[in-house]
């Protein structure tokens, strides 16, 4: 600080990244991409990448409140290092983190006008999580492709119809911002970053220092739960969707499906799509690609068993329908949610 108390950067050589925290914040959207940035600093120290021995970067948490404030999710209380009406330095990087209740932040016009014109003197600008809902309540994601957590990529699409919503990937940059799905997606966007800034082999250290995949494989799909979006309407088709559970392994399709509820085939899949909002040839797929991610999850059972326990038929018809519905396979998806060291 100096003494009139406005926050300002260090050097030329070093790299400004502003954190935005929009209280209350998910602690850990905050502090992810903080930590690696921080780390960053510790690989590149000493090396040719950093004249002077200067640091990589610079953190500073910024509040859009004047008293500094920061409520966290989890009730911590964090005192940013200033408001955004105290800094005047340099801005490489702008990043919004936000949290479930603050999506509905008003915030001022004088917020709104500072985070526009920061973001727009900055080399690049972006969000993690749900701070993509603060980048677009200002304005800044109209017309371009954005990311989110995958539980709330239907309400960002709501709110904000102007915003191109992809609900895959864990990151994306469009002209210069860019946006990262739910919480631990922020390290990913970090590490990217420090990959741009630095080279593979910098973030590939960060990476290890954090014991986290440098580039994880797949997109957000292989966190969601599907089916929890697809509940029936009526009781007769909820017992349906117990019925199908408990017998994955059988040969399933329309036929059989419509004889178990005394129902023609074509009348069947009509009334299917409007109790479910999907075919059932989709929802078979999807009950079998939950099946086999609990047992993935929670056993040590060979692809081929589960395979056949889940109704695939074969292994490979399996891992076609994980790549299909997830974006991995299912070899990748049990060493990244495997529950259980068997």
């Amino acid at each position: 600080m100096n003494n009139r108390g406005k926050l300002i950067s260090r050097s030329q050589h070093t790299r400004c990244i502003l954190l935005i925290a929009v209280p209350p914040v998910i602690e850990l959207d905050l502090f992810g991409p903080a930590n690696a940035f921080d780390i960053a600093n510790k690989v590149v120290a000493g090396s040719a990448l950093a004249p002077g021995n200067e640091p990589a970067y610079q953190l500073t948490i910024i509040s859009p409140t004047e008293d500094c404030l920061l409520e966290g999710e989890t009730g911590t209380r964090l005192l940013a290092h200033c408001s955004y009406k105290d800094y005047v330095g340099d801005v490489d990087t702008l990043l919004v983190t936000a949290g479930t209740r603050s999506i509905e932040y008003a915030g001022t016009q004088e917020f709104w006008e500072w985070l526009r014109s920061t973001s727009g003197r900055a080399r690049r600008a972006g969000s993690v999580c749900l701070g993509a809902f603060i980048l677009a309540n200002s304005g800044l994601l109209e017309g371009r492709r954005a990311a989110t957590h995958w539980n709330w990529v239907n309400e960002l699409q709501k709110r904000h119809p102007d915003v191109l919503v992809d609900e895959e990937s864990i990151w994306v940059e469009d002209r210069g911002i860019y946006t990262s799905a739910g919480v631990t997606a922020g390290i990913d966007l970090a590490l990217a970053m420090i990959a741009e800034d630095y080279g593979n082999t910098v973030a590939l250290n960060v990476a290890r220092h954090m014991v986290v995949f440098l580039k994880r494989p797949g997109g957000q799909r292989q966190y969601s739960v599907s089916l929890a979006a697809q509940a029936p309407k009526s009781r007769s088709f909820e017992d349906l969707s117990v019925w199908i559970i408990e017998n994955l392994d059988k040969p399933l399709n329309v036929e059989s499906l419509a004889e178990h509820m005394a129902m023609s085939p074509r009348n069947f899949a009509r009334v299917f799509r409007v109790e479910f909002g999907c075919t059932p040839a989709n929802y078979l797929r999807q009950s079998r690609v939950e099946a086999a991610r609990a047992l993935l999850q929670e056993s040590k059972q060979g692809l081929e068993k589960i395979a056949a326990r889940c109704g695939f038929g074969s292994d490979e018809a399996m891992r076609k329908a994980f790549l299909e519905v997830l974006g991995v396979t299912p070899g990748q998806y049990r060493r990244t949610f495997q529950t259980h060291s068997f």
